[in-house]
């Protein structure tokens, strides 16, 4: 993932994370009336449209990016949901009202910085290589005009980001009063009851049974489930049926040679005798005489090249490197220092070549020439690269013959197997919806499983249409078996409610017994039966039940002794009774100073969240469109 990515991630958990605001926020969304605009048009920021076409576009970045974190893991259902619709919209409205006051208050970044921020991201601790910059861009679809706006907007966003944010901190006092609270310790004594000790008292009857059953019917419900078989057809199936001879291979090698190139290195460095904008013709001939002294000094004794640029170069970064300008590569340079490197031979000393910056003095220092990779070192790669363009032009032939044969011949999917060589794989206990135990199975995709679980499918028992479920991969199945949803019957289960019901029962005999001896001790301030004092505190529960501490700690102590009664699931009833209530005898500096950064935090993101609702108002957001029109459109 590129670092302009992450950028745009980090502003986003700056200005967007802290916005999920209900959609009656927004000004003018009290009706959805068209407003005379396209009926395409989801919501107006700043008077500028939100197509359909955008928001699923945003869509298909968000599913995308959650493919991607989750794997087999990623079910697409988890985000056709209202709620991930309306958090997403929020976003967009968000960022296009911050765009807008960026636009409105003419903020913007240096090309200086800008340049920087690109030299850092794509040449690291090496030499910027334009022709890999455009590369990496162009793999994203991108240019560098594309990229240069998107990152000066991005690094603009930061910056506003940065100021709004700073003005956020919250008192001394109030830091300290909030740290103290996290801090505070109370003794406290522990009575558990645990529901273990009830158990014995529980009767379970045949009613009680019968009535957990029918009230918890989905509890015992068996999904349908079919055993299928299906077929998969793939560009790796058009693949294994390619073949290409040596003399395809050479030929494609002789006509693509500059692709098998490794292109002449060449390591420059240079002197620069600077000249300012505008420079007089009088302060232009000086500064040239002075580059051609250095010329005349060098030629005589170009081993000193280090040593002169050192001393005598205007350009103070690379004159510390002694005039290194590392690789050069196309672009990089001014054009005319570009062109007068290019015609040197390693060693020799240039003229003095003038550009925007004043004179250079160059010199190649590194010349490494141009080689050629011979046919037999990457015969296996142009093999395969051909073969690949074979298949391509194939597949839709093939997926065309893949298609038809599964319809036109639906009894079975041999004769599609048999005719492009395909395997029939089967599987058992589908469902229809996708599963996380299938993994990334072929047929665990929502598309193929509407398509075998039609009613025609099961009834029939007859091939399925081909399912396009990923890119160039086709899919086609049948059901073999299917069995229909059920309930297991009462018989099957009876031991296991009966277990639970005992357990929930019990439960309300340990929490009867635990208030009643509750009220007993708040009237007499008793502490038989208790276990030992413990000092805990929120940072440290001394292994005291999370609930339980949840309640101690909020419990009031403005007279002591306090006693607490938590249920704590699963265990039993816990009676806590407090004693002492008090600060830490050593303060734990490092912990203050966190928590006073983490308070500081939480109010620059509500200066933040406040600051983003303004520029909401001030964007005059209309919502066009009620969301739940929106469709989450299926990524592939």
């Amino acid at each position: 993932m590129f670092e302009f990515i992450r950028t745009h991630q980090r502003l986003m958990q700056i200005f967007l994370a802290i916005i999920i605001v209900p959609s009656f926020a927004f000004v003018g969304i009290g009706s959805y009336k068209s407003f005379g605009d396209d009926a395409n048009t989801i919501a107006k920021i700043d008077g500028k449209p939100l197509t359909q076409q955008e928001f699923d576009n945003a869509v298909r970045n968000q599913l995308d990016n959650y493919r991607q974190r989750l794997g087999a893991q990623f079910d697409q259902k988890m985000f056709d949901t209202p709620e991930f619709k309306q958090n997403l919209l929020d976003q967009l409205i968000a960022e296009r009202a911050i765009a807008a006051e960026v636009v409105r208050s003419h903020l913007t970044v240096s090309d200086a910085l800008l340049q920087r921020v690109i030299k850092e991201q794509f040449g690291g601790e090496g030499a910027f290589d334009m022709e890999r910059y455009k590369s990496i861009l162009a793999a994203q679809g991108m240019t560098p005009t594309m990229y240069d706006q998107r990152l000066r907007r991005d690094l603009t966003l930061q910056q506003l980001g940065n100021a709004i944010q700073a003005t956020g901190f919250a008192p001394r006092a109030v830091a300290k009063t909030l740290s103290d609270i996290g801090a505070q310790e109370r003794e406290v004594q522990e009575l558990l009851l645990p529901v273990a000790d009830f158990v014995p008292q529980v009767k379970v009857s045949d009613d009680m049974v019968k009535a957990f059953y029918d009230k918890n019917a989905k509890f015992f419900e068996v999904p349908e489930q079919a055993k299928i078989e299906y077929v998969v057809f793939n560009s790796d199936s058009v693949l294994s049926q390619i073949s290409v001879t040596d003399a395809d291979v050479a030929a494609y090698y002789n006509a693509n040679q500059a692709g098998f190139t490794t292109p002449e290195s060449r390591r420059a460095a240079h002197v620069l005798v600077a000249l300012k904008k505008g420079a007089s013709a009088a302060e232009v001939a000086a500064a040239k005489a002075k580059a051609e002294a250095i010329v005349a000094e060098l030629r005589k004794a170009p081993a000193d090249f280090a040593k002169v640029a050192k001393t005598k170069s205007d350009d103070a970064v690379s004159a510390e490197q002694g005039g290194d300008l590392d690789i050069v590569t196309k672009g990089a340079l001014p054009a005319p220092v570009e062109a007068a490197v290019m015609k040197l031979k390693q060693g020799e000393i240039s003229d003095a070549v003038q550009s925007e910056y004043g004179f250079h003095v160059l010199t190649v220092t590194a010349l490494k020439p141009a080689v050629v990779k011979p046919l037999d070192e990457v015969k296996t790669e142009v093999a395969a690269v051909l073969k690949k363009q074979k298949a391509a032009k194939k597949y839709s032939e093939m997926a065309e013959t893949f298609s038809n044969t599964v319809y036109e011949q639906a009894d079975s999917l041999k004769p599609v197997a048999d005719k492009l060589g395909l395997k029939i794989e089967t599987a058992v206990n589908v469902s229809r919806t996708p599963g996380p135990a299938a993994g990334a199975a072929p047929y665990n995709n929502a598309k193929f499983l509407t398509a075998l679980f039609s009613n025609e499918s099961i009834s029939s028992k007859r091939n399925t249409e081909a399912v396009e479920t990923a890119p160039s991969t086709l899919v086609a199945g049948r059901i073999v078996e299917f069995k229909p949803a059920s309930k297991r019957p009462l018989a099957e289960v009876d031991a296991a409610i009966r277990q639970r019901v005992t357990m929930e029962e019990a439960a309300k005999l340990a929490a009867k017994a635990g208030a009643d001896k509750l009220a007993a001790f708040k009237k007499s301030g008793d502490a038989a039966g208790f276990a030992a004092a413990k000092l805990v505190s929120r940072s440290k529960p001394e292994g005291i039940n999370g609930l339980a501490m949840q309640e101690i700690m909020k419990a009031d102590t403005t007279k002591l002794p306090a006693y607490v009664g938590v249920d704590v699931p699963g265990m039993g009833y816990g009676v806590y009774r407090i004693s002492k209530v008090q600060q830490p005898a050593v303060q734990d500096e490092e912990r203050r100073k966190a928590e006073a950064e983490q308070i500081n935090n939480i109010v620059a993101q509500q200066e933040m969240h406040d600051y983003i609702e303004l520029l909401k108002q001030k964007a005059k957001v209309k919502i066009l469109k009620p969301i739940a029109s929106a469709t989450v459109v299926e990524v592939k």
